[in-house]
């Protein structure tokens, strides 16, 4: 028997007889034309000399009674027992032509599998969970489970996967072919720099804006595992789930343990579409919903400004600044609290500093709303430093291995989430500013890895990413407009499981926007726009000492929720002034940026270009940075791409608002690019482009397009 879920782009088809195992027989376009037993007929196999005398077919979950090549994925036993489970059909439902659940028992292991899988109609996006029951006398051991065995078809022949490190985060690395495993595991507690639990493959020839492509990205922000096996059998599987600490997880009988959920997308406009559906998916189905038709306001964040040096005056007088240029939200970041004067104390202690500021936060809240601006406030709520008031009163609340000593980070620890009574102590604690200041905006920071995530001798990675969540879903039950970042040493906790609880990511602690190009490019495979956040920093940059122009940090900010996070009365005038001109065209055109298609455009590789176009068509904006040197005598010409070709466009440059091109007249001048512009067709801009000016490296360009009727 079959079963297809579809929508009007693609379609996954699954095949299932009722006492055996069920399997995906296909995933990819939409295939209006073919009946689905044309599908099995087409896939049919013969078993090969020198293997088994038939050919081995695989399930949802790939399990070892199945005795498929490759990895499995699903391990669970009884003390060592009952370990070669194999998941037979006991029942199909189909809810819609989106939705359906499957079903599955092991008798001899006594398991009861549930697999929900559904498609969505607008996005095309498939999510799918496992759900296995205990339905034994006996606990069952869970090693390792899948959110599905996910089939990978042999035309995806590449693979993009994500790596970095703190300040660098979301780089890309290319993988070629091969044959065996290919791998990553992350056991730090968070989603880490280095382990997002993404991934795409493409197909030979695919590039950004054309060809098949293919992602996957596991909902989840606690320890994880990514593995894509390509078998001696010609069959490739991309397996994603959490990674489990031993004894992590053990099912009493009659209890269930679900998997986070698993998101893929499917395309054949390459990349670029994969992220498209990604991007709507996150912001229609992800997000909650509750700010999902709010502007995203510009950010003042006071963290570069002043690090730990805090005053009334200094942040009032910040804030004044941060309204002159436009800002429409200011978040006193860290310091504000207990005796936290720097990073080594006070964490924990969530309370205001009477020594810090002796009348409270209320004449800073008060300033910061008279000026017409948001309030935010900056909370680690799940560390504590051991020298602070609540380490010396309760030690016992921290994650820990017993007898081994904790792995030295950044002078703290973490806090024992699995505890009702650190939980609530949080809450208290956070709702008393909440709630008194009617906080809009909350920065939640996690700044260090967790190695022995142990509560009452058991490891509880699992459990403490599960009290995470609920925590933050309490506190935005109880103040319904609060709006929560999350920050994690930068980027280190940026995934689609934080998402459904939270409204924004901080995307990387750099705000060098040289490393902003690839870092924005990079996590914009799966994140869109509105949720990422960048942020126009110091000339100077204390993590790289680069320095660099307004002109080129205001520039790469606008792609983004953008931001200010620097002390304002170090710029000059002059930057100032540009940085308002910034924030004022990134609000004339933040709701084409934040509601629009976001393309990346294939270039050399001294280009970064990307861009937006509206859901009409009839408008865009496109960012051009020349992050190095070009080897010939001048840049090549960039090519638009998403425009509709048979449009007219008037093509104008909006920033920067005073190009130095290095010679003149430059293809601005002739075209008056600056001025009133000149109308070209879409498929003279996609198929012969845009003939760049002379500039130096670090320069940032922004193209405006408006339909011409």
């Amino acid at each position: 028997m079959f079963v297809t879920l579809y929508t009007d782009k693609s379609q996954v088809t699954l095949t299932y007889d009722i006492g055996e195992r069920p399997q995906i027989i296909y995933w990819g376009k939409r295939l209006r034309n073919t009946p689905e037993n044309q599908l099995a007929h087409l896939g049919q196999r013969q078993y090969a000399r020198g293997a088994a005398y038939e050919d081995i077919q695989p399930s949802l979950s790939n399990e070892l009674g199945a005795g498929i090549y490759g990895s499995t994925g699903l391990l669970a036993h009884r003390a060592g027992k009952d370990w070669a489970t194999s998941l037979e059909v006991t029942d199909v439902r189909q809810h819609s032509e989106q939705s359906l659940t499957i079903n599955c028992y092991d008798p001899r292991a006594k398991i009861e599998a549930v697999y929900n899988i559904e498609i969505d109609i607008d996005t095309h996006v498939i999510v799918a969970t496992t759900r296995l029951k205990n339905i034994g006398n006996s606990p069952l051991y869970l090693d390792w489970c899948t959110a599905l065995s996910m089939p990978l078809d042999n035309r995806f022949t590449r693979l993009k996967s994500y790596m970095g490190r703190w300040s660098d985060e979301f780089r890309t690395q290319d993988i070629p072919n091969f044959r065996g495993g290919y791998i990553r595991e992350n056991k730090i507690g968070r989603t880490g720099h280095d382990g997002v639990p993404a991934l795409l493959a493409l197909a030979d020839g695919t590039t950004e804006c054309c060809g098949d492509a293919v992602g996957f990205h596991l909902g989840w922000s606690g320890n994880n595992r990514v593995r894509v096996d390509r078998t001696i059998d010609a069959r490739s599987f991309v397996h994603m789930g959490e990674y489990f600490f031993p004894g992590e997880i053990i099912i009493d009988p009659g209890q269930t343990y679900q998997s986070p959920p698993l998101y893929a997308a499917w395309s054949e406009q390459g990349l670029n579409g994969v992220s498209q559906s990604f991007h709507h998916h996150v912001m229609h189905s992800v997000l909650d919903g509750r700010i999902k038709d709010k502007a995203r306001p510009v950010h003042y964040n006071t963290w570069e400004a002043v690090y730990f040096d805090i005053t009334e005056d200094k942040l009032i007088s910040l804030a004044e600044a941060a309204a002159e240029v436009g800002a429409e939200r200011f978040v006193l970041d860290d310091g504000w609290f207990g005796g936290r004067r720097c990073q080594e104390k006070g964490l924990g202690d969530w309370y205001v500093s009477e020594e810090v500021l002796p009348n409270g936060l209320q004449p800073l809240v008060d300033k910061v709303r008279s000026l017409g601006m948001e309030f935010g406030i900056w909370f680690e709520p799940e560390m504590v430093n051991p020298d602070s008031e609540l380490y010396r009163n309760h030690p016992d609340w921290i994650l820990n291995a017993p007898g081994v000593e904790q792995v030295p980070f950044r002078y703290q620890v973490a806090l024992d989430l699995t505890k009702p009574e650190v939980v609530e102590y949080l809450f208290e604690c956070m709702s008393a500013v909440i709630g008194k200041y009617q906080v809009d905006y909350v920065k939640w920071d996690m700044n260090r890895d967790i190695h022995h995530p142990g509560s009452d001798g058991h490891a509880a990675t699992h459990k403490q990413t599960l009290a995470l969540y609920a925590l933050m879903r309490r506190l935005r039950e109880t103040y319904p407009n609060l709006e929560i970042e999350s920050c994690a040493s930068g980027g280190a906790r940026a995934d689609y499981g934080v998402l459904a609880n939270t409204d924004r990511i901080w995307t990387s602690d750099s705000n060098d926007a040289l490393d902003r190009q690839t870092i924005q490019r990079g996590a914009s495979y799966f994140f869109p726009l509105p949720i990422m956040g960048a942020h126009v920093g110091p000339r100077n940059c204390h993590i790289t000492g680069r320095e660099l122009t307004m002109d080129f940090r205001a520039g790469t900010a606008i792609f983004g929720h953008m931001g200010i996070e620097a002390d304002l009365s170090k710029e000059s005038e002059e930057d100032r002034h540009i940085l308002g001109n910034a924030v004022d065209l990134y609000k004339q055109h933040r709701e084409l940026l934040h509601s629009g298609k976001f393309y990346r455009l294939d270039t050399v590789s001294y280009l970064n270009a990307v861009g937006v176009v509206s859901n009409t068509g009839n408008e865009a904006l496109f960012s051009c940075a020349m992050v190095d040197g070009h080897p010939d005598i001048l840049p090549v010409r960039l090519q638009l791409t998403g425009l509709l070709p048979e449009r007219q466009f008037r093509l104008r440059l909006v920033w920067p608002k005073n190009p130095n091109s290095i010679t003149q007249p430059s293809p601005l001048d002739h075209n008056d690019l600056l001025g009133e512009g000149r109308v070209f067709s879409g498929e003279a801009l996609m198929n012969y482009g845009i003939q760049l000016p002379l500039m130096f490296p670090l320069t940032c360009l922004i193209y405006h397009l408006k339909e011409e009727i």
